[in-house]
């Protein structure tokens, strides 16, 4: 079974990218620069995951 666009995440990036070098988050979109450079080969599971993490260090700095 295929995934349908309307299924698959779309990324986080608001075109903010600069890195903290402290937290090593970037300052846009919350991500490490792994789930950055992993996000197009992550699957749909993988996707929401990073997702939930982002949700939750916004939260953190807030």
């Amino acid at each position: 079974m295929t995934e349908q666009a309307d299924d698959v995440p779309a990324s986080p990036c608001n075109l903010v990218c600069t890195m903290d070098p402290v937290s090593g988050l970037c300052l846009g979109c919350y991500r490490t620069i792994g789930e950055i450079a992993g996000w197009s080969s992550a699957d749909t599971a993988e996707k929401r995951a990073i997702l939930a993490r982002i949700a939750e260090r916004e939260r953190a700095a807030t």
